[in-house]
């Protein structure tokens, strides 16, 4: 298995051990991933769980952000707090309780858990418990995220503050340990009483009562009256692979799908620069139009679907004409792969009192609201780029994804071509350096690694990264061939980690 830190991957190695497939696996490793990645991740995420076990139809498991406000004063709509940082280049985010969705992933994980896991659901959270009750090092790709906003978005709460910060009020190092003894109590309640205790339980009075007395929307009907749904993935063929991404109201699957369609329509150039400027023409068709006609936010399952059309007919002139986030992938020796995206947003820093839980801010990613801020019904499901992908052979399974907000779709596809296309194998196909079209930005065309060269562009309008860079996601991947051997690749860009179980 790959996941985002050493942490997560040996909690799932340990489940694996006792006797858990891939599917407990991953829900050990990203339940642990949520609570000891501060700032990147949260326990109050949102997210997706996809699942292929053999001779069953693949499933994606929506466990993403709604709308929050059922029942809400009306005038708490349009509450939060603005925040203007430099982290990727510069982001103006809403944080705050009135930035915060329903923590959907722990409804996800349930629904998984009951369906495809080996072992009872308090032996996957663990792992989770041990980590956060012997204390966690903050890791340096959360120390490097909060060198941007320990204070504006992680400082204005005190137990937020509190948690990040020595006596003197400096933010801790990569090293430094985490300590939150209320995390503990909160996620033994889970683990002892289920999700039930998170969405009408005590634990969910408490987050719904803090959000009610700092001007929040997330309100008790939120909690109680959300649902985790089970979907059927978008579905794509490349180099003899069958592959499964994430389906509408998400955006992340059907882009990658539709760029993987183009590479498959017509192919890629052999020579280096001609086919980067290739991959290039095609992210940029993919993303100009999924930026234009994905706008409002409306009418999504069909226009994914004239998309998936157009890409998969090679329609390149049809194309042009018209955001932090986690993620583990599992495999096992029988065959089953599991991939789980999860993200806070950019954090909402809000810990209601007593809990240790971090809250998500996905009301406030600006650029996932398009209709604007507190635009959206109370319940309505959110945009997402989150694209946790499987795809299968008859030699291999692979589960794969990456976060990065929108480098999602271009990280994962470009690994996927070195994979599925190259035969290259996995960790070098992780570790190969990216690309990323740049859509409506002013100053630059595509960002590039140092060791890429692309013919056709303005050197001017090139923006080059030295290394490797976590701009252009952390990608995890797992996989099991035909014979039960397993392999993982996980991506230095942000720290990942590999870690293999079972007896």
């Amino acid at each position: 298995m790959a996941s985002a830190t050493q942490t997560a991957a040996v909690a799932g190695a340990r489940v694996a051990d006792e006797g858990g497939n891939a599917i407990d696996a991953a829900i050990a490793a990203i339940v642990t991933s949520m609570c000891t990645e501060p700032g990147v991740v949260a326990p109050g995420s949102i997210g997706f769980v996809n699942i292929d076990v053999p001779d069953e139809p693949a499933v994606v498991v929506d466990g993403y952000a709604e709308m929050a406000g059922r029942g809400a004063d009306p005038g708490r709509f349009g509450s939060g707090r603005w925040v203007e940082m430099g982290y990727g280049g510069g982001v103006t985010t809403v944080v705050g309780y009135g930035s915060v969705a329903a923590p959907g992933m722990f409804a996800a994980l349930d629904i998984a858990a009951r369906r495809w896991a080996a072992l009872p659901w308090r032996e996957l959270m663990q792992p989770a418990i041990d980590a956060v009750r012997d204390g966690f090092p903050l890791g340096q790709a959360a120390n490097e995220y909060l060198q941007h906003t320990h204070e504006s978005i992680f400082g204005w709460d005190p137990d937020s503050h509190a948690a990040l910060h020595d006596e003197a009020g400096n933010l801790i190092g990569p090293d430094d340990l985490v300590r939150l003894p209320d995390l503990v109590d909160s996620l033994t309640a889970i683990a002892e009483d289920g999700v039930h205790t998170l969405y009408a339980g005590d634990l969910g009075l408490a987050i719904a009562s803090a959000s009610e007395a700092n001007g929040g929307l997330l309100t008790r009907r939120d909690l109680t009256e959300y649902r985790a749904v089970e979907r059927a993935p978008v579905e794509f063929q490349l180099a003899g692979w069958s592959g499964w991404t994430n389906p509408p109201p998400a955006v992340g699957g059907v882009a990658t799908a539709a760029i993987l369609a183009l590479v498959e329509h017509h192919g890629l150039p052999d020579a280096p620069a001609a086919r980067s400027a290739r991959l290039y023409e095609y992210q940029r068709a993919v993303l100009g139009y999924r930026s234009t006609h994905f706008a409002d936010g409306t009418s999504i399952e069909r226009e994914a679907a004239a998309f998936l059309r157009l890409a998969r007919d090679g329609d390149m002139a049809a194309l042009l004409g018209s955001p932090s986030t986690s993620h583990t992938s599992t495999a096992d020796s029988e065959g089953r792969v599991c991939a789980v995206t999860v993200s806070a947003g950019y954090g909402s820093g809000a810990m209601p009192p007593g809990t240790g839980f971090w809250l998500n801010n996905s009301l406030g990613e600006l650029e996932l609201n398009p209709r604007g801020y507190h635009g959206l019904a109370p319940g309505t499901r959110m945009v997402s780029n989150m694209a946790p992908t499987t795809a299968r052979t008859r030699a291999e399974a692979l589960a794969i994804g990456t976060p990065g907000a929108d480098r999602i779709t271009t990280a994962l596809s470009s690994v996927l071509i070195h994979h599925l296309v190259d035969d290259q194998a996995l960790e070098d196909a992780v570790a190969a350096p990216r690309l990323h079209a740049e859509i409506a930005n002013e100053t630059y065309d595509v960002s590039i690694e140092s060791d890429i060269a692309i013919a056709g562009i303005d050197p001017a309008r090139i923006r080059v990264f030295p290394g490797r860079s976590m701009y252009f996601g952390g990608v995890q991947a797992a996989a099991v061939r035909h014979d039960g051997s397993l392999a993982g690749a996980g991506d230095a860009r942000r720290a990942g980690a590999v870690a293999t179980g079972g007896r």
